[in-house]
């Protein structure tokens, strides 16, 4: 690995979505770096991550925080409902704090998290305000699909409902759809799950499979209100676990509920 200048890290992760998190306050100079995110997220030859997000000054001194994303392979991402969470948790752990409020500055514009704690010591529970969802890039209809639904989250994503999840392998099939949108697109296959429950498997841009995603539960909870298959509060089930997403006014804004969990502190 290339030497670079010396960085404080703490890793967490939001249902099993793991990050790094470098904060300015604890790195003077800090320079988000493409390369540096690609030698850290690899899991056999650095820490290991599906990316690696920047905890910036901000633009405007009434907040607290800029987000930047990389994702594992150094591509860029506008936003991410788990990263922006374990960003959050890291910055009032960093001020000795658990609950809060923080404004975070990200590519898809202003997100404001509400942090509280839980019995675990290591793992809070942030509610975000994650914007309106709108429409997403041109995507072809998929084969096996029953529906399909291009939304956007200030990252795109295509929602994509099954009968059942058990026969869909989102390693082969995911990057293969997301190969037919100019600038790839997250890809999430969702299957009903009972009243106001969605089951959901992902592909992401940049990262491959992953335990959650919560832009992708996001708009998952959108497309679900759109299909009858759910209402205004929608439980997104995901290998990692459950998040909660509300939708107003189908989908002009929306929240993300879930935990962020530390795993530890590191020094490269």
């Amino acid at each position: 690995m290339t030497r670079h200048q010396p960085l404080h890290l703490t890793k967490h992760h939001g249902l099993g979505n793991d990050f790094l998190v470098a904060l300015a306050a604890a790195n003077p100079s800090l320079d988000p770096s493409a390369e540096r995110a690609r030698e850290l997220c690899d899991r056999h030859r650095g820490i290991g991550a599906d990316g690696l997000v920047w905890g910036l000054a901000p633009a405007d001194p009434e907040h607290d925080l800029r987000m930047v994303l990389h994702n594992a392979d150094g591509s860029a991402a506008e936003i991410s409902g788990n990263g922006i969470r374990c960003l959050g948790q890291a910055f009032l752990r960093d001020r000795g704090e658990r609950s809060g409020v923080v404004l975070i500055e990200t590519e898809a514009g202003l997100r404001r998290l509400q942090s509280g704690p839980t019995d675990d010591d290591d793992t809070d529970m942030l509610v975000v305000d994650m914007g309106p969802v709108g429409r997403g890039p041109d995507a072809p209809e998929v084969e096996g699909g029953l529906r399909q639904l291009s939304l956007s989250v200030g990252n795109p994503h295509l929602v994509i409902e099954v009968d059942e999840l058990a026969s869909i392998d989102p390693a082969e099939r995911g990057p293969v759809i997301a190969a037919t949108v100019p600038g790839g697109i997250n890809v999430h296959f969702l299957a009903p799950g009972g009243p106001d429950v969605v089951r959901l498997l992902h592909w992401e841009r940049g990262a491959g499979v992953t335990e959650a995603c919560g832009s992708g539960a996001v708009a998952a909870a959108v497309a679900a209100g759109r299909w009858g298959l759910a209402g205004d509060s929608v439980t997104v089930r995901m290998p990692g676990g459950d998040a909660v997403v509300t939708v107003t006014a189908d989908g002009a804004a929306t929240t993300l509920s879930g935990p962020a969990t530390f795993v530890a502190e590191v020094w490269v």
